[in-house]
């Protein structure tokens, strides 16, 4: 009886919403066009391996931007342009922590420094670690325990949640604090353990950021087997640490995000679908994110490919700066909203090239129960999940306008093994779900663009 009352209020979903046996057609004919025939998968692999990693500012990124023009001009956008945006400018350089071995030696952990982390100068600084395991235990600490020291907070993934990005937000709360907590105290600097679902020595980076008022120290991550370590050594005696980097920031400068799209027929409210172009400056920046820029520009050549006349203008934005500053998208909601642009929805694809589970919907009930009397579309391409209430950093200025947003939900077990690493690259990414991924928010924009 429950099947019954459930597959009933989905039909009836079907007619108040205009979902029709043509639409499962057409959800087939793009699914079918992609998976044979689309190019993100060879796009991707030519952006991650002719131009690697992508942080904002550098010359590699710039190689991007004009890379980006010329593939959505090469998916048949009716107009490419460049949207201006100031960006600030990181520098990793040389970076080394150590630590102080029982003879006397000294010897080298594998790490990297946090995004907009400041450095020593390319001067030794060292001092007694003290190990915390959360912030409450650190909020305990008086200021005279943690003065000269260093702090290492080794607070790990969460492992018990099925959905990753919950362990993930939990944890990136000590790569944001981190240290501006030391500083305040009085310690030289931060040591985090890598937000990282993964059991191996790979260091994660991320952004973090410096309070007001506060003295600017470093700040580094560490993988989870030298963290495991690094926790039995502190069990038994004194560990003294020392660290020798040359990261900070060099200002700001003039760059862009990348914009194409195909005019509407009906008129020219603007759906939106993008990903960011900007990488961290390890790896190739392949799940992170370059599966989102070639999933996007694949909506429009999907579109164009099998000429489907769409009412509103369809745009595809390549993002820049979402890393380390989210300027880009602060930057293209500034624009819209001076320009008084109607947007009717935007998605963006920001949680990695893997197999797509849902479609997460920040937006008011009625639009969310229409997508989501739409499931039965979807379900016969894997996609079931869509109870999320976020949408990704860069369609944030759109949501706070009231735009509608959303975002791809790839599945997420994996995810979190290679965010922000060396690890993240070309191999790691499959044609088959990337594409799927593609197809699917190709689908959802064809939904949107017929019944909005």
């Amino acid at each position: 009886m429950k099947k019954i009352v459930i597959l009933s209020f989905l039909l009836a979903g079907m007619t108040v919403f205009g979902q029709s046996k043509e639409d499962s057609i057409q959800f087939s004919t793009i699914s079918t066009e992609i998976l044979n025939n689309g190019k993100g998968y060879t796009e991707l692999k030519d952006l991650t391996k002719n131009i690697g990693n992508r942080l904002s500012g550098t010359e590699a990124y710039e190689k991007s931007v004009k890379w980006a023009e010329q593939k959505l001009r090469d998916a048949g956008a009716d107009k490419v342009w460049l949207q201006e945006v100031m960006i600030p400018v990181w520098v990793r350089g040389k970076e080394s922590l150590q630590i102080k071995t029982a003879d006397g030696t000294w010897k080298k952990l594998k790490m990297l420094s946090l995004g907009n982390s400041e450095g020593t100068d390319g001067k030794d600084v060292s001092g007694e670690i003290i190990m915390v395991r959360s912030l409450e235990e650190y909020d305990k600490l008086p200021a005279s325990q943690v003065k000269d020291k260093i702090v290492f907070f080794n607070y790990p993934f969460n492992q018990s949640h099925v959905q990753t990005f919950i362990s993930y937000r939990e944890a990136s709360a000590y790569r944001r604090s981190a240290a501006n907590l030391t500083a305040q105290k009085g310690g030289k600097f931060a040591i985090i353990r890598s937000l990282s679902s993964a059991f191996d020595d790979v260091p994660h980076t991320g952004n973090m950021r410096y309070d007001d008022n506060i003295s600017k120290v470093p700040a580094v991550t560490i993988g989870n087997t030298t963290a495991d370590e690094l926790e039995l050594l502190l069990k038994n005696k004194k560990i003294t640490a020392k660290l020798n980097s040359n990261c900070g920031m060099k200002g700001e400068k003039l760059s862009h995000s990348v914009i194409g799209e195909i005019t509407g027929k009906k008129d020219q409210s603007v759906i939106v679908v993008g990903g960011h172009l900007d990488s961290w400056d390890v790896g190739e920046g392949a799940h992170d994110d370059g599966a989102g820029i070639v999933q996007s520009i694949e909506v429009l050549r999907t579109f164009k490919k099998l000429g489907i006349q769409n009412n509103h203008t369809i745009r595809a934005v390549c993002f820049a700066n979402e890393e380390n500053g989210t300027k880009g998208g602060k930057q293209y909601g500034k624009t819209a909203k001076e320009s008084n642009e109607k947007h009717l929805f935007a998605i963006e694809s920001d949680a990695g090239g893997f197999s797509p589970r849902g479609i997460s919907l920040e937006m008011d009930d009625n639009n969310r129960k229409q997508i989501q009397s739409w499931v039965n579309l979807f379900l016969p391409y894997g996609v079931y999940n869509f109870e999320g209430k976020y949408s990704g950093s860069d369609i944030a200025p759109l949501h706070e306008m009231g735009v509608p947003t959303a975002e791809l939900v790839p599945d997420p077990q994996r995810y979190f093994d290679i965010h922000h690493t060396e690890e993240d690259t070309f191999e790691k990414v499959n044609r088959r779900e990337l594409l799927l991924g593609a197809a699917v928010m190709t689908q959802l924009i064809y939904m949107i663009d017929k019944n909005w």
